[in-house]
């Protein structure tokens, strides 16, 4: 566990190239390519229909009910970058809002993925400020206890390190480590390409069964029909 208090401000960054290839590709496609890994739980969801989001993460660790290291995370961001929020246990308070928003804006920041709660979810719809949150919660949050801005943090089961690449849209948010983006970007164009493949047989009728020979091991396995 990291201790709290901390503030690390040299992040290594994803390469930017890299980050505008994965913007690209959807979630779904980026954690296929990457291995079926770096999936956030499904319950983060995006507080508006159409928010989408790419970026470098400069992340923050919360306490329940405190939303005082978003404000500090904030000084960190730089155009580019997504701010990404877990929190020592769990908590549903409107940790972000519009204010908020409009901070980050001004620095660059692509939005937001919170292990918790936002409001002002009809102002963050009109200024188009992405966020994918745990809940919606009017409920606000007090300025008391530190956490840390820029350490390793779990959020929604996804280990998320300060510069890996987060990539959210309606199916959920995946995490790309740094490291990787280059190469996951690559492999996401690869798996598009064969889908578009594999989209035109289909839609010339084309059959799954056929598509992917499963007819042998379907019937392998005793699948029989009956008229």
């Amino acid at each position: 566990m990291h201790p709290l208090g901390i503030v690390h401000r040299a992040v290594e960054r994803a390469d930017r190239a890299a980050v505008e290839a994965l913007s690209a590709f959807g979630v779904a496609t980026v954690h296929e390519a990457m291995g079926r890994l770096g999936l956030m739980r499904p319950y983060i969801r995006p507080v508006y229909e159409g928010a989408r989001l790419c970026g470098t993460a400069v992340t923050v660790l919360l306490q329940p009910g405190d939303n005082w290291m978003l404000h500090v995370a904030a000084e960190q961001v730089r155009e580019g970058d997504v701010v990404v929020a877990g929190c020592t246990t769990e908590s549903e308070d409107g940790f972000f809002g519009e204010l908020l928003a409009t901070s980050l804006r001004a620095r660059g920041a692509g939005g937001l993925v919170i292990d918790g709660g936002c409001r002002d979810v009809d102002d963050l719809r009109r200024m188009d400020f992405p966020v994918f949150s745990r809940a919606v919660n009017a409920k606000g949050t007090v300025k008391a206890t530190l956490g840390s801005v820029n350490v390793p943090v779990v959020v929604a089961n996804a280990l998320v390190n300060p510069g890996d690449v987060v990539v959210a849209d309606a199916d959920g948010v995946v995490v790309v480590p740094a490291a990787r983006a280059a190469e996951v970007a690559e492999a996401a164009a690869r798996r598009e390409a064969a889908e578009e493949g594999k989209r035109q047989r289909f839609r010339d009728g084309e059959l799954g069964l056929d598509l992917y020979a499963m007819r042998g091991p379907l019937a392998d396995l005793g699948l029989t029909y009956l008229d």
